[in-house]
């Protein structure tokens, strides 16, 4: 008899976990993966830095012989809408034969009417995450316009919506302290938006303990760093001491 019940394997639709790759080299990568891709449902190659790796094509293919859907990051896109260069971004990620990507306005401006017509039209030859709120902690976004977005950017084609908390966990989801906005969650959680359809980044230990606490182990979350794959994995599993009696109701 297992001294525990394993979580549902990949591909998973619930309780997912999403990197944030900073730049990994290849060994280091095969490392890390040989430990804990299990775990692990996407990696993001953070902001642009895609741009700057030699080896992406090789990264790429690395991730994907894992199991592991590749993602390029929000900031990467925002990059090429400032600099018009939509087609062209198009084209690099079709010839990388990336399929998951990610749209966001976390620094920029970007109408909605227009974000949601850019997400329909990626929406029909890619798999699209989009991206609510903004990277500047000081910029504070009311919950009822973060719910009016996540659901209308849902409507345009998104399949997932990614609450923004930065890979500092200072900002959107959170105050610059690190802090909780527990009254943005609660809205969000109330609005009647099916949480499988979020991901939560959350990128501190508190933020994950806090979140499996209130809606179970299989929330979804991104942003979390590689070294704490299999951490987040025994919170999930309640075979540490946050969130032990939460999990097994002791």
């Amino acid at each position: 008899m297992a001294l525990i019940e394993q979580r549902l394997g990949k591909p998973r639709k619930i309780g997912r976990t999403n990197i944030l790759d900073r730049g990994l080299g290849l060994k280091q990568l095969q490392m890390q993966l040989e430990t804990s891709s299990d775990f692990i449902d996407v990696i993001k190659l953070g902001w642009g830095t895609s741009l700057v790796t030699p080896n992406l094509k090789a990264k790429i293919d690395l991730i994907k012989s894992f199991d592991i859907e590749p993602c390029l990051g929000g900031t990467l896109f925002e990059y090429c809408y400032l600099t018009k260069k939509i087609d062209e971004y198009i084209e690099f990620l079709k010839s990388n034969e990336l399929t998951l990507i990610e749209i966001s306005d976390g620094t920029i401006t970007i109408p909605q009417n227009e974000k949601n017509e850019i997400i329909s039209r990626f929406a029909k030859e890619f798999t699209v995450l989009s991206e609510v709120g903004s990277k500047d902690d000081k910029v504070i976004v009311s919950p009822s316009k973060w719910v009016g977005q996540i659901k209308s950017e849902l409507n345009a084609g998104a399949q997932g919506i990614i609450l923004e908390g930065r890979e500092s966990g200072t900002a959107g989801l959170y105050r610059g302290d690190g802090e909780i906005r527990m009254g943005l969650v609660e809205e969000v959680m109330e609005s009647g938006v099916d949480i499988d359809k979020l991901i939560f980044e959350a990128p501190k230990k508190a933020h994950q303990v806090f979140l499996i606490k209130q809606y179970g182990p299989d929330v979804n979350m991104g942003n979390i760093l590689y070294d704490d794959v299999i951490s987040l994995e025994t919170l999930r599993l309640g075979i540490r001491a946050d969130t032990l009696s939460t999990i097994h109701k002791i």
